[in-house]
């Protein structure tokens, strides 16, 4: 049999191109290693010609936040014809907006802070100093606001008292036009990513992340602001977050692989802050990991679990076609 031949998608137009392209980059050289014939294309006006022109067997979406976890890129690649990994369009609509994610795992009976979504239109029309009164007078602080469709911690701000609020919603805004207010939980927080490999989602070992400072954009993608501790034996927190995780992606509908991120407050309970069906795929990125964390404890290399997850994507289109 030849080998697959697999376009992985980076880039985009995004505020977080540059991880995406890193995430590409990196997914695209461990598949490589397995054997698989890999071109990274960018997402751009002539992506459908170059797919045209490499009639890849999967492709494997990683452009991160926007079209790339909104269910739009999906969407195309299915009006396309070209089966891929990860979540399928309507799931990946329910999970890429924060404020419909929490409510469908509120009623799933997940615990989910206290939120309200507000766009910013509504501030426009009913002015910014009574809705903040209502918010005051609803929520304890500190809050924590974020746009509801934005990855990385974009446009996030932990809000110590009223005063910062105009501020925090600013920037949010300049991320996306609906915001997220939500009550601030503290304690531990984890990272938990999940792999369905055809035999329902299973946690992979949760990866607890200690940041010297706010787990922001900064923080995230610049070595040296973050220690990341992963157990081999997990413990009674680390199951329940990764339960939760496990969860989370069944009841959201995902497919393939998710990234849970969770907090655990002081009780010992944990809370889903947010999920990603694209997760980063670079050196300090929690996916990964992960991914070696398993690999580890199996004895087989990291490479071979990405091969997994496009393997169970390739198998999936194979039987739709048949």
């Amino acid at each position: 049999m030849r080998p697959l031949t697999v376009a992985v998608l980076a880039g985009g137009l995004t505020h977080e191109r540059e991880v995406s392209l890193h995430s590409g980059r990196r997914v695209a050289e461990s598949l490589r290693n397995s054997g698989i014939q890999v071109k990274v294309l960018d997402v751009d006006a002539q992506l459908l010609q170059r797919l045209d022109a490499i009639e890849p067997d999967v492709v494997w979406p990683l452009v991160h936040g926007s079209i790339g976890e909104d269910g739009s890129l999906q969407d195309l690649l299915v009006l396309a014809g070209y089966p891929f990994v990860g979540s399928e369009a309507f799931a990946c609509r329910l999970a890429s907006d924060k404020s419909v994610a929490a409510s469908v795992l509120a009623r799933a009976g997940l615990r989910v802070p206290d939120s309200l979504a507000l766009p910013q239109t509504l501030f426009r029309e009913v002015g910014v100093g009574n809705i903040l009164n209502l918010v005051e007078a609803r929520f304890s602080f500190p809050l924590v606001v974020k746009p509801t469709q934005a990855g990385s911690s974009m446009g996030l701000s932990i809000v110590e008292d009223r005063a910062a609020l105009p501020g925090a919603m600013v920037d949010c805004f300049a991320y996306g036009d609906v915001a997220l207010i939500q009550q601030y939980v503290s304690g531990r927080e984890f990272g938990v990513a999940v792999a369905d490999l055809g035999e329902g989602p299973k946690a992979l070992p949760a990866v607890e992340v200690r940041a010297s400072g706010p787990y922001d954009y900064d923080a995230r993608y610049n070595p040296g602001r973050v220690e990341y501790l992963i157990s081999d034996e997990p413990d009674a927190t680390a199951r329940s977050v990764m339960d939760m995780a496990e969860a989370v992606h069944q009841a959201l509908g995902l497919r393939h692989y998710s990234r849970t991120d969770i907090m655990v407050d002081d009780a010992g309970l944990p809370w889903f802050l947010d999920v990603n069906v694209a997760p980063g795929m670079s050196e300090t990125s929690i996916f990964p990991q992960a991914a070696a964390a398993l690999a580890r404890q199996q004895e087989r290399s990291v490479d071979d679990v990405y091969l997994d997850i496009l393997t169970t994507a390739a198998h999936s289109a194979d039987a739709v076609k048949e």
